[in-house]
C-alpha cells in the first residue's frame, strides 16, 4: 500500500449461526453478520452505521433483520431540533437538586442504556493528540491533565468562583477548544426552557456537590485516559455486578478493554471538523472529583454515536443513563458549531419488541433506518408498523431499493498478500476463487462506497 494514508481493513465472518439474545433470552434466536475490523476510518464507519452496522470494541456487526428474534433498527435524533420533554426535564431537575442540596432520590434508574449519556461551560483546548476536553457544572475550567484527576469539591468551588469573576470581566478568554454556550438571556414566561437552560444551570457556591464532565480520547489512549483507567474500570465492574448481575470474576479487565476501550477508529482531524477531532472517546462524569459514570462515544463526520453507558450503582436513582443521553445531545449541538454537518445523535439500536429499549424513541425528532432501502423514516411513521410486526420495511415506495448496492463484485477491494487490489484481479491471481458468493454477500451488506474503499482481507 502506498504511503501512510488511513484505510479500513476487515475480515468478514458471515452470519449463519444463531446465538443467545440479550433481550428476549432466546438461546439461538439472535442472528447477525459480523466483521473484525483491524483498523477503520471514521468516514467508513459513518457509512456503515448508515447501513445498520454497529461496533462492539473492534467487532462490527449487522443484525439479520428479517431473521433475528429481536430486530434492531438504527435510530438517530435530530440534535439541533431536539426539545426536552416533560420526563427529560424531570430527570435534569432531579440531578440539579442533588447537586445543589445533596438529596439523593430513592428508586432505580428509569432507563438503562445499552450499546447501544452548570452555569456556562468553559472548554479547555487539549494538548496535541491528547483528545482531552473538560467542563464543569459551574463556570470553571476543566481538570488540568498535568494534575491528579481527583480533586476536592471545596477546591472546585473556589475555582468556579474565580472563573465567575473572570467571566464577568471578559466573556471569552480565547482558550476554549469548543465555543462556550451563549449565556441565556432571561427566559420569558411564554418561552419554554431549552436543553442548554437545564444543562448549564447556575448553582450557588455552597452547593453540596460539584459535577465535572470530562472528555478523554480512548483510542489511541490519551494520558488522562490512562491515568483514570483503573478508576473507570472499577465503576464498570460494580455496574455489571449490580445492574446485569454478573459474578465478581466476569467483568474482567481484559473484557473491559476489548468491549469499551479498544476501537478500530483512528484519531482523525479535519480543517472543517471539531477541534477535538474524530474517533473514540470516553465522556467521564466526575462527582466531587470521583468518576461515577462513563459514556463511551464515537465522534464521526455527521454524528455523535453512543456506544455504551455505565455508572456507579450507588447513583442509580439519578437516572444517569437518561441524563447522559441529554448531555450527549447537548454535546452534539456544541460540536455542530464548529462542524456544521455534524448534527445527529445516534442512540444505537431501537428495539420495539423489547419494552426496556423503547425509551430511545422518546428523544425526538428521530428517524429509524429502513432495513431494505437504507432510507431514514420518521419514527412516528414507523411505530404503527412495528405494533403489527417485529420486522417492517419502513419505505412505503414498493419500487424503491438499495440505491448504493454494488452491482459488480469485481470492483470490491480486497487485501491479498499485503497488496490492495480489486476482487476481479484477486480472482485472476487465484485462478478462479471459490469465495465469490461470500464476497458478493459482504459487498451487498456494506454498500458500493464501502466495498470500493474498505480492504477485505483474503488469506
Amino acid at each position: 500500500m502506498a504511503g501512510n494514508k488511513s484505510c479500513t481493513i476487515v475480515e468478514y465472518f458471515g452470519g449463519d449461526d444463531g446465538y443467545r439474545c440479550g433481550y428476549c433470552k432466546n438461546e439461538k434466536g439472535n442472528f447477525s453478520h459480523g466483521m473484525w475490523s483491524h483498523t477503520m476510518t471514521v468516514q467508513d464507519y459513518q457509512d456503515l452505521i448508515d447501513r445498520g452496522w454497529r461496533r462492539s470494541g473492534k467487532y462490527v456487526y449487522k443484525p439479520i433483520m428479517n431473521k433475528t428474534c429481536c430486530p434492531q433498527y438504527t435510530i438517530r435524533c435530530h440534535a439541533l431540533k431536539f426539545q426536552p420533554s416533560k420526563s427529560n426535564k424531570k430527570i435534569m431537575k432531579k440531578l440539579s437538586k442533588f447537586i445543589s442540596k445533596g438529596e439523593l432520590p430513592t428508586g432505580q434508574d428509569d432507563g438503562e442504556r445499552f450499546f447501544l449519556a452548570q452555569e456556562k461551560a468553559v472548554f479547555v483546548k487539549p494538548p496535541p493528540l491528547t483528545g482531552t476536553l473538560s467542563f464543569l457544572w459551574g463556570a470553571g475550567i476543566g481538570a488540568d491533565p498535568s494534575r491528579p484527576p481527583c480533586r476536592k469539591a471545596k477546591d472546585l468551588r473556589k475555582e468556579r468562583r474565580l472563573q465567575k469573576d473572570q467571566m464577568r470581566q471578559q466573556h471569552t478568554d480565547g482558550v476554549s477548544s469548543i465555543d462556550s454556550p451563549t449565556p441565556s438571556t432571561p427566559t420569558q414566561t411564554s418561552q419554554p426552557k431549552t436543553l442548554e437552560d437545564f444543562i448549564y444551570e447556575s448553582f450557588p457556591d455552597n452547593s453540596s456537590h460539584c459535577l465535572e464532565v470530562r472528555l478523554v480520547r480512548s483510542t489511541p489512549p490519551s494520558p488522562q485516559f490512562t491515568a483514570s483507567f483503573d478508576a473507570s474500570y472499577q465503576v464498570y465492574k460494580l455496574y455489571q455486578m449490580a445492574i446485569h448481575k454478573d459474578p465478581p470474576d466476569k467483568p474482567s479487565e481484559s473484557q473491559f478493554r476489548r468491549f469499551l476501550c479498544d476501537s478500530p477508529l483512528e484519531a482523525e482531524y479535519s480543517p472543517d471538523g471539531p477541534e477535538v477531532g474524530y474517533g473514540s472517546f470516553h465522556q467521564q462524569y466526575l462527582l466531587d472529583g470521583r468518576i461515577v459514570a462513563v459514556g463511551v462515544i464515537d465522534i464521526l463526520p455527521t454524528c455523535v454515536s453512543s456506544v455504551y453507558l455505565y455508572y456507579h450503582p450507588d447513583f442509580a436513582s439519578l437516572s444517569l443513563g437518561s441524563y447522559s443521553a441529554l448531555r450527549e445531545i447537548a454535546f452534539t449541538r456544541q460540536l455542530q458549531k464548529q462542524s456544521p454537518k455534524l448534527c445527529y445523535y445516534y442512540l444505537g439500536f431501537y428495539i420495539h419488541s423489547c419494552p426496556k429499549m423503547r425509551y430511545k424513541g422518546q428523544y425526538r425528532p428521530s428517524d429509524l433506518l429502513c432495513p431494505e432501502t437504507y432510507a431514514w423514516v420518521s419514527i412516528e411513521r414507523c411505530l404503527p408498523q412495528l405494533e403489527n410486526s417485529r420486522y417492517a420495511r419502513f419505505n412505503q415506495d414498493p419500487d424503491a431499493g438499495d440505491a448504493r448496492v454494488l452491482k459488480d463484485v469485481g470492483r470490491a477491494l480486497v487485501l491479498y498478500r499485503r497488496a490492495a487490489m480489486p476482487y476481479a484481479a484477486y480472482s485472476r491471481k487465484r485462478k478462479g476463487s471459490s469465495d465469490e458468493t461470500e464476497v458478493q454477500q459482504y459487498a451487498g451488506l456494506v454498500g458500493q462506497d464501502c466495498a470500493e474503499r474498505i480492504l477485505l482481507y483474503r488469506a
